[in-house]
């Protein structure tokens, strides 16, 4: 029996009191059968010219001829959120990316990378970012003060926002789930194309925040 809403999301709930559900990561992987990426198929072609067109649009946000092969992380972390992502939307499937646990382990690494090799190679560069053109003198000391601590939460608002969108639509398909053995059938119906509904966007919800999140990681990149 569930105690509260959240506990859809407990990590550990397995009878040793180990949190094995957090092997759902990585179980896809074992799934997909070696014919998938030793046979060409329509499924292959489909997502190589998926990843062809992100590596185009990634490649404009790094605009530097040495990054030409940095769009390889960023590519893979946003397949690495995706398949998440869509993995928690099956039935009984734990839900990894909806933890702060492993989107913090995904942006604080990232995100402090970029910011010490920043400082350490381009030191001019990180403390002129501090200090917007055209800012007034009166203005600066403040400016200062902002643009660090924009700096400093960039990897908790990654997480946040991350976790926060895959938990919102589970907690509301949890809600409606709970309620229709209380409905009467006219009820049940209409709940039921409600869910549908949801599902659609939830599998929406899935494929924009690994973008929004592989996006913003290019972007603060970029600005080293």
């Amino acid at each position: 029996m569930m105690m509260n809403l959240f506990s859809v999301f407990d990590p550990s709930t397995s009878a040793l009191n180990l949190s094995l559900n957090w092997l759902s990561t990585l179980s896809g992987l074992m799934l997909i059968p070696m014919m998938f990426w030793l046979i060409p198929s329509r499924y292959t072609m489909i997502w190589i010219s998926i990843l062809l067109t992100l590596h185009q649009e990634l490649k404009l946000l790094l605009y530097s001829p040495r990054n030409m092969g940095a769009t390889l992380i960023f590519l893979s972390l946003l397949t690495f959120i995706l398949f998440n992502n869509f993995l928690g939307l099956f039935p009984y499937i734990f839900t990894s990316s909806s933890h702060l646990t492993m989107t913090l382990t995904l942006a604080l690494p990232l995100w402090l990378s970029f910011l010490i090799y920043g400082w350490i190679n381009h030191t001019q560069h990180m403390f002129a970012h501090l200090m917007p053109q055209g800012t007034p003198p009166a203005l600066m000391p403040f400016m200062v003060c902002i643009e660090t601590i924009s700096n400093l939460i960039r990897p908790s608002t990654l997480a946040i926002r991350l976790a926060a969108n895959m938990i919102a639509g589970h907690l509301l398909l949890t809600l409606l789930g709970n309620t229709g053995p209380s409905l009467s059938l006219p009820l049940t119906s209409i709940l039921i194309f409600s869910q549908m509904a949801l599902l659609i966007l939830e599998s929406a919800v899935a494929i924009i925040q690994a973008y929004v999140f592989t996006i913003l990681t290019t972007l603060y990149a970029s600005e080293i």
